[in-house]
């Protein structure tokens, strides 16, 4: 049960005079309303708060004096209002808690929460008290309706003196507040682009994730997005909790400013950087291409900028549009609304885009040595037509290459002194952080820039990017000024204190540093697990998922060589931990017995139907419960294949991420080994469900069924999304 509050069968909780005022009898809880009671988000909101039970009690919860929260009758005849009952009554015990004179404006404020908490699960949601509109509103109610207001929810807490006048001066500071009040994952969700937005239908977002823990999903999504763990989810929630402390109590602007300060820091410090100068924050890496643009033409003495992109197929989708300084979306994190592919202010028209395949047209990996002449001939031409090169290097793409190499790289730098020319600009695209920090540590000692995220390997929410800066590029931002477009894209706090960025606005992006959190939850865990280890644990599953892989007649594995890097002692990063494979496609007519890929259609199709409780679809037996498994993967890349002339093939990927190393939470109590094993037999259930899926193709195309946050109900027939 949440908390551990709930009393054993039998066991009656007190009041502080000894009267038996509730009685928590765990056997007469409902199995609904138990499994609410059992949800990840409330339990890891809860904590080790008490949570009683008093079926005498008429309203929906009260919060007494010494922080129980004690739910009514209301919550076992209504369980599907449960869970909107008790995030109210968990953050309004917290919020009073933390500000014990100022309980009416926690009051308000936990109203606004516990509204838009409702919000989350869309039209279809239970039923709410009227007030929950004017809380869940863009603008606080008038001060007529929040008296109404008060009159309802002061009875759910301990009793509190308030008179007419006392109320005029919390409403204004009640609006002060009201934009960053919420729960952690609708403002993880905010501060980002329309692909982070949570549709009602599915409680998903584009990445088929979720801000919300889903522990009873198979998860190996990490080169594309992950939900947020417990622990991530913990991180960020405890954040948020910081957050509205220091608004609540008049210290909000420095607050937000200290938090954002402390994420930048706190990446700066897992990189081994001697400090945050370094650390830009962006919303996406896609957002860090702009950034590393920017800083390219403030170091380029004046000259129009080549910027040479590897793969751009297999990077972000609006990285060639980004690398052109051009908006990459119809609307940017902080919510402007623009016109995709035009030209952002500031940034010149003349920025050209170049790109280096790293695939032949039959889908083969490229030469390393192609890759490089290709590289250097580029550059060459662009500085001997008085162009700045800003050049990348890839590591990793969405299927695991790494190229240009190192030795041309420097072999580049070299080749401009001796013609005269500037030496290249060089960022290195490792967005996919499947490296070890002292790799990232190295690149900036070479003097290049470096995107990372929290979002891929290290499995936080989607969109958290951050562009690592070396010395040499950092003081640029001393002499003239970014670009004026990107006010529109990120705040000044995301940016080093120095004169170029004073072109941004004040202010931080909340969603941003909440994801942010989630993600460092994460890297902290990792960090803590010794390389050996890190080794042990990710060889012992990809070498047993690969066999899978190849033993099934029904997938094909893409080769992807591992990444050639120096010598590191007890290098985890030496190998490749995104696994692409092609599906056979069960309705192409073959001969001979070839190996017909699914094409990319089709393989959005599957990852979609992974992702979704099919066990309505198949007939009964054996197949119904893998059929109900969830199982997110990587989404698929597009890739040409031989046997599709003139088409492309979508190439899934089953990835490990940093959370297959340092356990779900959700695994607490097991140990390594047997959760290694339940990992590996965790993936297998992935390929099985792939051969169930090809086996009722015809049927599941027909349904085309959703993605959903949690299984579907067992005897639910409507497409509600409800918990297990």
């Amino acid at each position: 049960m949440v908390g551990g509050a709930i009393a054993a069968p039998g066991a009656c909780a007190h009041n502080d005079d000894g009267n038996r005022d509730f009685c928590v009898l765990a056997e007469r809880l409902t199995h609904d309303l138990a499994c609410v009671l059992e949800r990840p988000d409330l339990r890891v909101i809860a904590g080790a708060r008490r949570i009683g039970l008093d079926t005498a009690l008429a309203g929906p919860f009260v919060v007494r004096a010494d922080g129980m929260v004690v739910l009514g009758a209301p919550c076992l005849m209504a369980p599907a209002c449960a869970a909107v009952v008790l995030r109210h009554a968990l953050e309004l015990a917290c919020l009073i808690e933390a500000v014990p004179g100022d309980a009416v404006l926690a009051g308000l404020c936990a109203a606004r929460t516990a509204a838009l908490f409702a919000e989350l699960d869309g039209p279809g949601g239970p039923p709410c008290p009227a007030w929950h509109a004017d809380m869940a509103a863009a603008r606080p109610p008038g001060l007529g309706r929040l008296r109404q207001i008060w009159a309802e929810l002061a009875p759910l807490q301990p009793p509190v003196a308030l008179d007419d006048g006392g109320l005029g001066g919390i409403a204004a500071r009640l609006d002060a507040l009201w934009a960053l009040l919420g729960p952690a994952e609708k403002l993880m969700a905010e501060g980002g682009d329309a692909r982070l937005a949570i549709d009602p239908a599915t409680g998903l977002n584009h990445y088929g994730s979720s801000h919300r823990p889903r522990p009873w999903a198979v998860t190996y999504a990490s080169s594309t997005a992950s939900s947020v763990s417990e622990r991530g989810f913990a991180g960020a929630e405890a954040a948020r909790a910081r957050l509205i402390l220091g608004g609540l109590t008049g210290r909000g602007a420095e607050t937000r400013a200290g938090m954002v300060a402390e994420v930048r820091q706190r990446i700066a410090a897992h990189y081994g950087m001697t400090d945050a100068q370094g650390v830009v924050l962006a919303s996406s890496g896609t957002d860090c291409e702009l950034y590393a643009l920017a800083l390219a033409m403030l170091g380029s003495g004046g000259h129009p900028v080549s910027n040479i992109l590897l793969a751009p197929e297999e990077t972000g989708s609006g990285v060639p549009l980004a690398a052109k300084g051009c908006h990459f979306a119809n609307d940017t994190a902080l919510g402007a609304q623009v016109a995709k592919g035009g030209l952002i202010a500031g940034f010149p028209a003349e920025t050209l885009l170049l790109s280096v395949p790293l695939r032949r047209p039959d889908g083969a990996s490229r030469p390393p040595a192609e890759i490089d002449r290709d590289c250097v001939g580029l550059a060459r031409q662009a500085w001997q037509a008085g162009r700045h090169v800003l050049l990348h290097r890839l590591d990793l793409s969405k299927t695991g290459l790494l190229a240009p190499g190192l030795e041309m790289l420097d072999r580049l730098a070299e080749a401009a002194r001796a013609e005269g020319a500037p030496v290249p600009d060089i960022v290195v695209d490792a967005c996919q952080a499947r490296l070890d920090p002292a790799r990232v540590r190295a690149y900036l000692d070479r003097g290049w820039m470096v995107m990372v995220t929290g979002s891929k390997f290290f499995t936080g929410p989607p969109f958290c990017g951050a562009l690592l800066l070396p010395d040499g590029v950092a003081a640029r931002l001393r002499d003239g000024r970014l670009p004026p477009g990107l006010a529109d894209y990120c705040h000044r706090g995301a940016w080093p204190e120095a004169p170029a960025s004073r072109v941004l606005p004040v202010g931080e992006n909340v969603g941003l540093m909440l994801r942010w959190y989630a993600a460092l939850a994460e890297m902290t865990a990792l960090r803590a697990i010794p390389r050996p280890v890190v080794r042990a644990r990710l060889a012992r599953f990809l070498t047993a998922v690969e066999g899978a892989i190849d033993a099934d007649p029904d997938l094909r594995r893409l080769p992807v060589p591992h990444p050639a890097r120096p010598p590191l002692a007890d290098a985890w990063d030496d190998r490749a931990t995104i696994l692409s494979f092609f599906v056979r496609d069960p309705l192409a007519a073959s001969s001979g017995g070839a190996f017909v890929p699914l094409g990319l259609e089709p393989a959005r199709a599957l990852y979609r139907w992974l992702n979704a409780d099919l066990s309505r679809l198949v007939p009964e037996g054996a197949e119904r419960a893998l059929a109900g498994l969830l199982c997110h993967v990587g989404q698929p890349v597009p890739l040409p294949h031989p046997m599709l002339p003139g088409g492309v093939a979508g190439a899934l990927r089953l990835s490990a991420g940093a959370r297959l190393v340092s356990g779900e939470p959700s695994h607490d109590g097991l140990a390594p080994d047997p959760r290694m094993d339940r990992e590996i037999g965790d993936a297998r259930q992935v390929l099985a469900k792939i051969g169930l899926i090809l086996r009722h193709w015809p049927t599941l195309a027909a349904a085309d069924p959703v993605q959903t946050y949690a299984p579907l109900p067992a005897m639910d027939t409507g497409p509600s999304v409800t918990l297990p």
